[in-house]
């Protein structure tokens, strides 16, 4: 068993709650990625997790293991890090046998499992070569090999793939979320980057200061957010939000223009923030009656568009189909699908469902 549970986690540097109180359980064989801004303590627990800073109080249980004293060394975890840390003296093979040389390891088992590694990480014209000689997506293909022949119970990724270049980011972003599948093992990601969280998680655990604002499937996280600052954070482009007020079975911009009230929120009256992603907004010919924007900027996608406009001090976004003829200055009137917006309270943010 690999699970993970921690229960009334608590995390000070100094008099700083970096996680004020937390609870949270990993299933065995789960991919999980922590998300959130810097400094919300994700890559700090991260650390906990793998025995590298201590707790405060609370108690962390790895399977049916309390581990809370236990050394790094006697977690049966691996860790792969941001910068790949890997020997420059040594060849590929060396570097990803290294940790197991270390453990007496018979010469003959370090070799087929550096063998059986380097097949799945397609990377075995290199395992003669030392890593100045590597790509940055090499390099971190073998600090994942390197974790992977220890066979640990725990994979840990703190921000891999942040010195990869978009391309490579792709490429070995699919090559863990393949592995994950073929290992089966416990994985726990770290990322601020929201995509990679959606594209490779079984489950997203959205953080904010040391606090989980919510945790569940990347299309739960997506569909359903707990709040404005999940809204906010998950999607890209980001969601927009409009202040309103809620009357009856409609909501009022501040120019006036009304949309009906989404579907899930009746009976919500008074001052309400309202959540549209770009996706959900559509020009609407002629002039039809909506909301009026004078377009900012026009960003061409290929597969789409992107048309940025202005309002009340914050800058919108609606994702458009590629053949809208439009150019900054220009006036376009959008209409919102309501049925897939959200209403959150002005105050505090949370979704307003009724």
């Amino acid at each position: 068993m690999a699970a993970i549970r921690m229960n009334g986690l608590v995390k000070r540097f100094g008099d700083v709650a970096v996680i004020p109180s937390l609870d949270l359980e990993i299933r065995d064989e789960e991919f999980v990625v922590f998300v959130g801004p810097s400094g919300c303590g994700k890559s700090t627990l991260l650390r906990i997790i793998a025995g590298l800073e201590p707790i405060d109080s609370g108690d962390l249980y790895i399977g049916d293991r309390r581990v809370n004293d236990v050394a790094p060394a006697q977690r049966d975890i691996a860790m792969v890090f941001q910068d790949y840390a890997l020997y420059p003296h040594m060849t590929v093979r060396d570097n990803m046998g290294f940790g197991l040389k270390m453990r007496n390891t018979p010469k003959d088992e370090i070799a087929r499992r550096v063998d059986r590694a380097a097949g799945m990480l397609r990377i075995e014209p290199y395992l003669d070569r030392k890593p100045k000689a590597l790509s940055g997506g090499q390099r971190q293909r073998v600090a994942m090999g390197r974790a992977m022949v220890r066979n640990p119970k725990v994979f840990l990724f703190d921000e891999p793939l942040s010195n990869l270049d978009a391309k490579l980011r792709g490429e070995v972003r699919t090559e863990i979320k393949a592995l994950s599948q073929q290992l089966k093992t416990t994985m726990i990601f770290v990322t601020h980057d929201q995509v990679e969280a959606m594209t490779m998680a079984d489950r997203i655990v959205v953080l904010k200061a040391g606090v989980v604002q919510q945790f569940g499937t990347p299309e739960e996280v997506y569909k359903s957010p707990a709040n404005q600052f999940v809204a906010g954070f998950i999607g890209s482009p980001t969601m927009n939000f409009f202040d309103v007020n809620a009357e009856g079975a409609n909501v009022r911009l501040d120019e006036g223009v009304l949309f009906p009230m989404p579907p899930r929120c009746g009976g919500v009256a008074g001052p309400a923030v309202l959540g549209v992603r770009p996706e959900h907004m559509r020009v609407l010919p002629g002039h039809a009656p909506g909301l009026r924007v004078e377009v900012s900027v026009v960003e061409p996608l290929g597969s789409d568009t992107l048309v940025y406009f202005d309002r009340a001090g914050k800058r919108h976004v609606a994702r458009v189909a590629p053949e809208l003829q439009v150019g900054p200055r220009d006036t376009i009137t959008l209409d919102f699908d309501m049925d897939k917006c959200h209403l959150f309270d002005k105050n505090d943010g949370a979704v307003l469902r009724c």
